[in-house]
């Protein structure tokens, strides 16, 4: 197998950053998108991919493409990868993995009938930073690692269907939480999660959302160890991504962004400083290589490397499953104000659906 044939499902902001992390891998090509956003035609221009659909099923139906990778709004992943799969296309899922666990098992299910890989995206377990601050955890440099954090915060998302709870299932637990809650699960490995506490809000954008934009997390897992996620559509001046880990011999912070940014003043602006940021006048962190810095580009090149040697990803559908069940438990915490039991079944159709306080408040 020479190059591996690519279709795109998604135009926007994140399958931007998918067209460029696979442009960088040299046996890959992007042959076609597929996409309903007016952009598709200056989308694919920008990235020479030669064909363009508003059908996504249509894309399917060509034979060369290997691959389907979907960045579309998450209550279409679920029906987008089964009809993938049924094609005979392997799939890699933008996060979060679809908006259930009924759904989640029936995409897992046809991948595996089908004979396809299914990937989950999880970029935070390819970024340089992270993977160091796992390796210093698993060779016994900080000792018995007791605590983690994890903090992903900006002021709201790209796309106006992230707000429509609809959509897009739930707020920031879902969209960010599931960074989060995939990375705690990587470092600690082997250990078992017992439970999860939640406190949900919505600060800032009350009269955009019915879903919530600021959490603080508690998660226990086996071992005495915990975990603290503090995730946020309500922080402004850019994205804010870090990590900690706390050992019985030492500790570590894994700061993105500003520890690896120019510190820059500007009277006058100049473009682009960081994801989310809203102006780049004044004090700014000038991020460079930022999605090599996040770990778009690793990420892909093992999708393509499982594809090509027939192996599996090193995170799946079912741990994209695993994550989306603490989605649906922390939902449940903050409603009930209880620790919540893992593991935790439900057959709500969506995470917010459990979170009923602020069901019919706002926009």
């Amino acid at each position: 197998m020479d190059k591996i044939n690519v279709g795109l499902i998604g135009s926007e902001f994140i399958s931007g950053i998918h067209a460029r992390a696979l442009q960088k891998i040299s046996d890959v090509r992007i042959l076609a998108c597929a996409s309903l956003s007016k952009n598709i035609e200056s989308f694919t221009s920008e990235y020479n991919i030669e064909k363009w659909f508003t059908d996504y099923k249509k894309m399917l139906k060509i034979d060369e493409i290997d691959a389907i990778v979907i960045g579309a709004p998450n209550h279409l992943h679920a029906q987008m990868a089964i009809d993938a799969a049924n094609a005979g296309k392997h799939v890699m899922c933008e996060k979060p993995l679809c908006m259930n666990l009924e759904e989640a098992d029936q995409m897992i299910d046809a991948c595996k009938k089908a004979g396809v890989l299914l990937m989950y995206c999880e970029n935070l377990i390819f970024t340089p930073k992270y993977v160091k601050l796992k390796e210093l955890c698993d060779s016994g440099a900080l000792g018995n690692v007791y605590l983690l954090k994890q903090t992903e915060k900006h002021s709201g998302p790209h796309s106006e269907w992230f707000w429509d709870m609809n959509r897009a299932g739930g707020g920031v637990t879902f969209d960010m939480g599931c960074h989060t809650f995939a990375f705690f699960n990587w470092i600690y490995g082997g250990n078992k999660l017992e439970s999860i506490y939640a406190d949900l809000d919505r600060c800032v954008h009350v009269d955009k959302t019915t879903g919530d934009d600021n959490a603080i997390i508690i998660l226990n897992y086996s071992g005495n160890r915990k975990a603290i996620a503090e995730v946020s559509w309500a922080k402004a001046g850019g994205m804010d991504d870090r990590a900690e880990a706390f050992g019985s011999k030492g500790l570590s912070y894994a700061v993105l962004h500003m520890d690896i940014a120019l510190k820059t003043y500007s009277e006058t602006g100049y473009g682009y400083a960081v994801e989310k940021a809203s102006d780049s006048k004044g004090w700014t962190y000038t991020t460079f290589e930022e999605e090599w810095n996040y770990g778009y580009p690793q990420e892909f090149a093992h999708f393509i490397d499982c594809i090509k040697e027939s192996k599996e990803p090193i995170i799946t559908g079912e741990d994209g499953k695993e994550v989306l069940e603490m989605i649906f438990a922390s939902y449940e915490s903050a409603e009930t104000g209880k620790n919540i039991n893992l593991p935790f079944k439900t057959d709500a159709e969506k995470p917010i659906d459990l979170w009923t306080r602020y069901k019919n408040v706002g926009g």
